[in-house]
């Protein structure tokens, strides 16, 4: 796209918010623990911090002893014995995934790091037949590939069923789960390596040759219901109402207040989150929006494609993909009218 327009101005700023009032989110430990009560954060990583610093969590739980060989530049945020949140429900539920909004009545349930395990892996097909996804804050972790209707199951952490790509590579190992974080390959630590880098790494891997890949499952609970602290107000499956507004949450930038997503928002984001996986191998909902937000102050393809490369350079986005992206937003504005 190198006859690219400029981007128009504003193209790349987040929409004008009002004053953010003092807000206060309720979580959890998943696998079980009191409510405690997190306020402050404007970020991902913010959040997390904040969630160890609520329970008494070491953020110096991983071992760094590979992080010197590790190939990509972003560290791991604070908190890290965190693998990731979900939303008003304690269980695996990769559609319950923290993403950069949170409802501002969501309930926020932290998994945090279990045991390690290794597995060996040959890889004899260019796909390995799994997504991959990031908490924002500097781990990568395995997500449900939600394209697998009547794919075989594997049994999840928490017992939870998820489904990995049917006849796939990674189908084939029974102790890989959905949920489990990636924390080395071949005993390079990938430990605050985005879901993009790690999941370049898969695909040049060469094949017939096996590797290694350390993973880390999130903490396990007997009885995770009968540890967990009840109350009518604030129940384990919490029940959220729509309508309501949302804390966003931004890599640049302060957090921001604002309206749930509207029809057309949301179907947009929904495919191209569907082309990040198809094209890339991730699923990154607030990417996605973000791609869908940017598109609005751009007149046509090419306008679309120097804002993405001046809001979103670091991902290198081939100019086929820019095009097929295009294409999603403005048929996905059509279908919602």
């Amino acid at each position: 796209m190198e006859n690219a327009a400029p981007c128009e101005p504003g193209a790349a700023e987040p929409p004008a918010a009002r004053t953010r009032p003092r807000l206060v989110f309720r979580t959890q430990l998943a696998h079980g623990s009191p409510t405690g009560r997190i306020e402050g954060f404007t970020n991902v990583r913010e959040l997390y911090a904040k969630i160890a610093e609520a329970f008494g969590i070491s953020p110096t739980e991983v071992s760094t002893q590979h992080l010197e060989t590790t190939p990509c530049t972003g560290p791991p945020g604070p908190g890290v014995e965190i693998l990731f949140c979900t939303l008003n429900s304690h269980k695996v539920d990769m559609q319950k995934l923290l993403g950069g909004q949170i409802g501002l009545e969501d309930f926020i349930f932290a998994h945090v790091r279990g045991e390690t395990k290794e597995v060996e892996v040959t890889k004899t097909e260019d796909a390995l037949g799994l997504t991959i996804t990031d908490n924002g804050a500097g781990y990568a972790f395995i997500k449900v590939h939600p394209a697998c209707v009547g794919g075989d199951s594997i049994p999840g952490p928490l017992g939870s069923k998820e489904r990995i790509k049917e006849g796939s590579i990674i189908n084939r190992i029974q102790a890989v789960c959905v949920g489990d974080s990636i924390e080395a390959i071949n005993d390079h630590s990938i430990v605050g390596c985005r879901h993009y880098e790690v999941a370049k790494m898969l695909r040049e891997l060469p094949k017939s040759q096996p590797f290694t890949l350390r993973l880390v499952q999130p903490k396990r609970a007997f009885d995770m219901i009968g540890q967990r602290s009840r109350s009518s107000k604030w129940p384990v499956e919490a029940k959220v109402s729509s309508g309501r507004e949302t804390l966003r949450l931004r890599s640049r930038g302060p957090a921001t207040v604002e309206e749930v997503p509207n029809d057309f928002e949301e179907e947009a984001s929904r495919r191209v989150d569907d082309l990040l996986e198809s094209y890339m191998g991730i699923r990154d909902p607030e990417l996605a929006a973000t791609m869908v937000e940017t598109s609005k102050k751009t007149a046509g393809v090419q306008a679309f494609a120097r804002c993405l490369d001046s809001v979103l350079g670091e991902f290198a986005f081939p100019d086929e993909f820019v095009v097929e992206v295009w294409a999603a937003i403005v048929e996905a504005r059509e279908a919602c009218g």
